[in-house]
């Protein structure tokens, strides 16, 4: 690799230097293995890896699918777990 590409590429790994790019992600990052969408923001792993080499218009076409797939994740989940499990094994 030539001094200037070098230069170059490792300029381009400072998060500093990288532009600003919105994310709907909410910190929340398990994938439910059945439909294979993150529960917190409903992106595919793919889509989730993939989303910094992403254009704004695929960044833009797959926010606009994301709540329909939670709510359809919030549907068929139910919490197994939490005040009202505990309450019923007393």
């Amino acid at each position: 690799m030539a001094q200037d590409e070098q230069s170059r590429y490792i300029s381009g790994m400072n998060a500093f230097d990288l532009p600003e790019i919105e994310t709907p992600c909410v910190k929340v990052c398990v994938v439910d293995p059945e439909t294979g969408f993150c529960i917190g923001c409903g992106r595919t792993r793919g889509e989730i890896g993939s989303w910094l080499g992403l254009t704004p218009d695929e960044r833009h076409a797959i926010v606009q699918s994301l709540g329909e797939r939670v709510e359809t994740l919030t549907q068929r989940k139910r919490r197994r777990g939490g005040r009202q499990a505990r309450l019923h094994l007393l």
